[in-house]
């Protein structure tokens, strides 16, 4: 055989370590790509599984109302699941009666949602409890022994006999949606009387199933902080971020610092309708 057809055969035998090379990179950019693009896919899906979650959440707390005259007080979080009144809205009685008159025990209103009291899911996805604040005019019980209807000082005429609330009650929550060009102030929705958030994939100050509460958010992340706070009366939604530096919730022309949390309100005019509906408000 000659020489020229052996070194031919040679060549054709296999690849070469620089063509293996090559043929790795190309493997790995194509991997790499993929599994971006599932790992995208699979973000979408959590987010749209719970953002139906908080929907289902909104529409039980609408229902408790319709059929208890207020809204439930939250749960309390440090217990863990299975636990005695895990899930069970806590509520403190005032006056035994009857009638009874009842508050929410946290003097905040703020926990996590009552998911036994309501019937629905207890978690997030991501598998941390739902935070939830209420609005004490909406919450406490139906008979009023001041003038705290919601509706300042004025005693409502017909004064409600099935409804802790009337027709003139006002939240006093807010929830201000944030874009790059409006982040302060925002777009606000005021007069809110309930509000329920999931903490997102990060989980900042969330409470887990086993009643512990997971770390706060880094003091940069102002709106989740806020989120998580339980003084907090005015809570915040915007775009998705995962800034760690570099950025601010509320300064112009910068990038939002880390964000996933995702917020719900019930707004008073939709409650109100509801009830009247249901034949609890005049």
């Amino acid at each position: 055989m000659r020489p020229e057809r052996e070194n031919e055969k040679a060549r054709t035998a296999g690849f070469t370590l620089a063509e293996m090379a090559i043929v790795l990179v190309i493997v790995g950019l194509l991997l790499t790509s993929v599994l971006s693009t599932v790992s995208t896919q699979v973000e979408a899906r959590n987010i749209a599984e719970t953002q139906s979650r908080l929907n289902q959440i909104k529409d039980a707390l609408t229902g408790f109302a319709q059929a208890n005259g207020r809204l439930p007080c939250p749960a309390d979080g440090t217990l863990a699941t299975g636990a005695a009144n895990a899930g069970v809205e806590q509520v403190t009685v005032t006056v035994v009666g009857p009638p009874q008159q009842t508050v929410c025990t946290n003097a905040n209103g703020f926990g996590v949602v009552p998911w036994a009291t309501l019937g629905v899911s207890e978690t997030d996805v991501w598998g941390r409890r739902f935070g939830y604040k209420v609005s004490s005019a909406f919450s406490d019980s139906i008979v009023q022994t001041t003038t705290t209807w919601g509706c300042g000082a004025t005693i409502p005429v017909p004064t409600p006999t099935q409804s802790s609330f009337a027709l003139c009650a006002q939240g006093t929550l807010a929830v201000t949606t944030r874009t790059a060009a409006n982040k302060v102030p925002g777009t606000s929705v005021s007069n809110v009387p309930a509000v329920v958030i999931s903490y997102g994939k990060n989980g900042y100050g969330a409470y887990t199933t086993g009643g512990t509460q997971l770390t706060a958010p880094p003091a940069v992340n102002a709106d989740e902080t806020a989120n998580a706070t339980a003084t907090s009366t005015t809570f915040y939604s915007h775009e998705q971020s995962p800034q760690t530096s570099g950025c601010s919730d509320t300064a112009p022309n910068t990038s939002f610092c880390e964000f996933d949390d995702l917020v719900a309100y019930i707004p008073v005019s939709v409650l109100i309708t509801r009830m009247v509906s249901a034949g609890k408000l005049p």
